[in-house]
């Protein structure tokens, strides 16, 4: 099966691929040799911790924050209040948590980034798969991702109901300006992927129209439209129409972005959903404590 970039299904095992290293990681980083401060609790207390979601927001994370609570201690038990990619509003019940009250203490901050973090990313998706839902269009993330954390972010994308662009350097060809040139000219760089690496997506970059119609007749898979105007864009639909699919990059503003979408392109990739994100906001709080 050949996968095109924005096949979320197809790659949707890949998703948790490492999930339990990348918490494993993230436990290591902030456990180092022993939490000092949970030891001032009574080994044998209990307790109860809720989270709280403080805004609006896509909540996204669930398989992460799980994984950290079972490899801190398995006797912490979690009850969802609601689902992976639900909108909620501020004030709302997340999860609650029940078990020792150290393990408890020393889990909640490696669990609140993973939820913070993804949240984030998913409610940015949701913002602008809403503003272009009446098009055709779908926006895709990049590789501009935390190290680290590209699947785990991949994911909150695909939450929020955006698209993803490949995975890595592994899945897909993207031909870009200094491949062209070492490689000796657009079809070139075209015809050498498809002898390399048969059945995988190729996309070019252009910056002008005479690059586009080169990469056609080239029959590239994808055309990256690089900084082009809104009415380079208008031109390039009709300059394609049928013989490749677009995106468009650029930095967009959201009314850059809408336009861009209702000019007719196939994608719009969008680095900001992955390397500009705002955390969303979390608390938890200890009640029931009981030793």
């Amino acid at each position: 099966m050949t996968a095109t970039m924005t096949d979320t299904h197809y790659f949707s095992a890949h998703y948790f691929s490492g999930l339990q290293d990348t918490v494993a990681a993230a436990l290591r980083e902030d456990i180092g040799s022993g939490d000092i401060t949970a030891q001032l609790v009574s080994a044998t207390q209990e307790a109860t911790a809720t989270v709280v979601c403080r805004e609006d927001a896509v909540i996204c994370g669930r398989p992460w924050v799980d994984e950290v609570f079972r490899q801190v201690d398995p006797a912490l038990s979690l009850a969802w209040q609601v689902s992976e990619g639900q909108r909620v509003v501020p004030g709302s019940v997340i999860f609650n948590v029940h078990g020792p009250a150290r393990a408890l203490l020393t889990a909640e901050r490696s669990a609140l980034n993973f939820l913070q973090t993804l949240s984030g990313v998913a409610t940015a998706a949701r913002g602008y798969a809403d503003l272009i839902a009446h098009t055709q269009t779908h926006v895709l993330d990049t590789r501009k991702t935390l190290p680290g954390l590209r699947l785990a972010q991949k994911y909150a994308v695909a939450t929020g109901g955006c698209h993803n662009h490949r995975f890595g350097l592994y899945d897909a060809f993207l031909i870009k300006e200094n491949h062209i040139s070492a490689c000796g000219g657009i079809h070139a760089a075209i015809t050498s992927a498809r002898a390399l690496h048969p059945g995988r997506t190729v996309e070019i970059e252009v910056e002008t129209p005479e690059q586009l119609e080169a990469a056609l007749t080239a029959q590239a898979d994808i055309v990256l439209l690089d900084n082009f105007t809104l009415e380079g864009i208008k031109a390039a639909v009709q300059q394609t129409r049928g013989r490749a699919k677009l995106e468009a990059s650029g930095g967009y503003t959201r009314d850059a972005l809408l336009a861009t979408a209702e000019a007719g392109v196939d994608y719009i990739s969008v680095g900001g959903l992955t390397k500009h994100l705002r955390a969303t906001d979390f608390s938890m709080r200890l009640h029931d404590a009981a030793s």
